[in-house]
């Protein structure tokens, strides 16, 4: 499904000439974090945050408090990861879209925004997650297509799920083959394995051993 399919837009921006208390009987109604606001003209000048809306004077107009908008919105061309980048960035759960030329076209909903990306391959195609990490200069994302496609796997889905100045770690879902070779091939490229799983062989030889070593010192 094409994410402009997802654009609603029975919620129309609030004029900065209306009261702070039409904005709260607006959020009253409504479990939106943020209520987009546009001037006379029908520009689009940022969006009001729920709350601000109930620390403010309810008599003043919303343009008193222009400096508390919230200035994000999405293009109706921006490509959903990017769209829900933006909304984990300004924490709403409502993303004004603009077309090219500025006009207010309506809005994204997070949950549908999410919805969309849990029904991409990476989460609906079967597959085993695989988390590796490696120092951040020696990691590359070619290595790691490599690593997995040179053991039969097929790469449905990769991002760096976590980093700091020395490490990154990278969440795979692989697809069409069991993991172990596939783990056996990244320790030898000097990949740490983060994530746990019931097949990796060389976990269960370190616990065969691990066992051996306590039975002889119990002799």
């Amino acid at each position: 499904m094409e994410l402009s399919e997802y654009i609603i837009n029975d919620i129309k921006p609030l004029k900065n000439t209306s009261k702070i208390s039409e904005l709260q009987l607006l959020f009253n109604q409504l479990t939106f974090s943020h209520i987009p606001v546009s001037d006379e003209n029908g520009t689009y000048l940022g969006c009001f945050s729920e709350t601000d809306a109930h620390c403010f004077d309810s008599e003043k107009p919303l343009s008193e408090y222009q400096y508390t908008f919230g200035d994000f919105f999405v293009r109706d061309t921006t490509v959903w990861l990017d769209v829900l980048e933006a909304f984990a960035k300004n924490s709403t759960n409502i993303m004004p879209i603009l077309s090219e030329q500025n006009k207010y076209l309506g809005y994204y909903e997070l949950n549908d925004v999410i919805n969309m990306f849990s029904e991409s391959p990476f989460f609906s195609e079967p597959g085993g997650i695989l988390v590796v990490e490696k120092l951040i200069n020696d990691y590359s994302f070619s290595e790691i297509s490599q690593i997995v496609e040179s053991n039969g796997g097929k790469l449905l889905g990769a991002f760096v799920s976590k980093m700091n100045s020395d490490l990154i770690q990278v969440t795979l879902k692989v697809g069409n083959t069991g993991l172990n070779d596939i783990i056996q091939t990244f320790r030898r490229y000097s990949y740490n394995i983060v994530s746990g799983h019931a097949e990796d062989s060389y976990i269960e030889s370190l616990k065969e051993r691990s066992d051996y070593l306590n039975k002889y010192l119990d002799i």
